[in-house]
């Protein structure tokens, strides 16, 4: 089942997509998915972000293939970092490249949409908590990454985290093709089957630091690959059994 959250009309609505249509939901999905009598053409929509969370937590290193490309040790336990609300945009909306960043990197990655309140949970139990996944791209400001020495500034500039298209409820996340394209040319390929720390263990992990709240969002690590961007590049991030998730970079706009 694929998700939606999108304007139609001007006004914000979810939805269920079936081909070429969008059955709209009487309420968001996180209690439970209620479709009703309504039905719009999808072409007549403007998806946006398929989640509204409060708070966006990433894993750090958490492929095998990136830690050898990197030369680094495995990880005995994730690595977890935040981006704010604001940095959330939805497909196909423009990823700002800021005047003080001289390298902009694209990051591809499965991301989490947690469906109910979570704390202490066992990874047994991880999957009642998930709605479902979507494509995210983490985009970093690799060079303020290095100069900073952590990373909440290189990875919290508006715009830094599309998230899209959908939600996808009926995968198995254990062993997705996941690849990035620049302009149409592969960057990264890889699979979750290289996953350091599964979906289940990350869910478990991360509620066990903080209480997760539906439409939060989990991002689960990027392969190897990643790389820069530059204004007016189209980054484009493809998960199997998911979509592709698309956004251009523009140059930063004038400060007032």
């Amino acid at each position: 089942m694929r998700i939606v959250r999108f304007l139609y009309k001007k006004k914000m609505l979810w939805g269920v997509v079936k081909k070429d249509i969008v059955c709209v939901l009487t309420q968001a999905p996180f209690n439970k998915i209620s479709i009703g009598k309504k039905h719009i053409l999808f072409k007549q929509v403007k998806l946006l972000a398929p989640a509204q969370p409060s708070k966006i937590i990433l894993v750090g290193l958490n492929y095998t293939d990136h830690a050898r490309e990197l030369n680094m040790k495995i990880p005995k336990q994730p690595v977890i970092f935040l981006k704010p609300a604001t940095s959330l945009i939805a497909p196909g909306q423009d990823i700002i490249y800021p005047e003080m960043v001289s390298r902009l990197d694209y990051e591809a990655e499965l991301a989490i949409i947690i469906k109910k309140k979570a704390k202490n949970i066992k990874a047994s139990k991880a999957q009642e908590y998930i709605l479902g996944y979507s494509c995210l791209n983490d985009v970093t400001a690799r060079d303020l990454q290095e100069k900073d020495g952590q990373w909440t500034r290189a990875k919290s500039f508006d715009t830094f985290c599309p998230v899209g298209p959908w939600i996808e409820t009926n995968i198995n996340p254990c062993a997705l093709k996941i690849a990035s394209y620049l302009n149409g040319k592969i960057k990264q390929n890889s699979c979750t089957s290289n996953f350091i720390f599964s979906v289940p263990c990350i869910v478990s992990f991360i509620s066990q630091v903080m209480t997760l709240l539906p439409g939060d969002i989990i991002s689960t690590g990027t392969p190897p690959g990643v790389g820069p961007m530059k204004p007016k590049d189209k980054i484009e991030i493809e998960i199997e059994g998911i979509g592709r998730l698309s956004n251009k970079v523009i140059a930063n706009r004038s400060i007032k």
